[in-house]
């Protein structure tokens, strides 16, 4: 009997032209075993409404097509189910997607669902919302939403933000509490990370895992600008956790205190959070395909 599976496309997700994707995936994705759905998301939450009612519709597999934002719409829906979440990666950093091994290159990330198996993996509670990749405070949440205010889209725009905001952001005090840590700090930078990278395979929490229940909290002070190529560089090597700016702890449940309420992003969707901030890992509480390993 054919699985049913629903892909839900965010058209505004990156930068990759969307409008042939219905195609492609008609095209890549073997009949023999897939009965598909498309559908455009038509504007914010959509696709949590979407997941909703495949949910409902007894549908086997459903595909978030964009980015991290995108898949954290749809895989809210889909937590404790037996529906597994699949992942076409479009938008601008797909940390889960670059986290779990899933091609960037549209044409084979569909056809490799045609190979596919689930496994579980956690999924974080941050205050009122839920997170698959990271979550965080500091210099990323600023850069995230300085972002999301901009026209343009892709990697260009990204470090354009992170570079003019380099010199304006001011890093708060924080107090970190909660499963043994007691930790009090000036952060440049505080990622709650379930997956270990923001995206484009820069990774900020290099030991993380997506199925050992727990956060892996990475906090970095600020650093003088002769440090930055250093940084880059151990971004994209899987090091920063070894540099001296780089405090890195890890917990199942913890509480951030920091001393104004300000930006905030789970999953790189930014917003305005409180002074407190509460933590929580759940384990094995999402089932996502990825590319069958034998």
């Amino acid at each position: 009997m054919k699985k049913k599976i629903a892909f839900i496309i965010n058209p505004i997700s990156g930068t990759v032209k969307k409008e042939t994707l219905p195609e492609l995936i008609n095209k890549e994705l073997d009949s023999t075993l897939f009965e598909s759905d498309i559908q455009f998301t038509k504007y914010k939450g959509h696709g949590s409404e979407l997941a909703r009612m495949y949910k409902n519709e007894g549908y086997d597999f459903v595909v978030a097509v964009g980015g991290d934002g995108t898949v954290n719409e749809i895989a809210r829906e889909l937590i404790h189910t037996n529906i597994s979440l699949g992942i076409i990666p479009i938008g601008s950093g797909n940390g889960l997607a670059h986290h779990l091994g899933i091609s960037m290159t549209p044409k084979k990330a569909i056809r490799d669902l045609n190979h596919s198996e689930p496994i579980l993996i956690d999924y974080g509670i941050v205050n009122n919302h839920l997170f698959f990749c990271t979550c965080g405070t500091g210099f990323d949440a600023y850069v995230s939403m300085e972002f999301a205010k901009g026209n343009k889209r892709g990697i260009i725009s990204y470090i354009e933000k992170i570079i003019t905001g380099y010199f304006s952001y001011k890093p708060q005090n924080c107090h970190l509490t909660g499963d043994g840590i007691d930790l009090r700090s000036k952060a440049f930078i505080l990622t709650f990370a379930n997956a270990g990278q923001w995206g484009n395979n820069a990774y900020i929490a290099p030991q993380a895992s997506v199925q050992d229940g727990k956060v892996d909290i990475s906090i970095m002070s600020s650093f003088p600008i002769i440090a930055i190529p250093t940084l880059a560089l151990q971004l994209f090597t899987k090091t920063i956790d070894n540099d001296l700016f780089m405090t890195t702890l890890r917990a199942t449940e913890v509480t951030l205190m920091r001393d104004e309420s300000g930006p905030f992003h789970f999953d790189g969707e930014p917003y305005a959070e409180g002074k407190e901030i509460h933590v929580k890992m759940i384990p094995d509480g999402l089932k996502v395909l990825v590319k069958k390993r034998f």
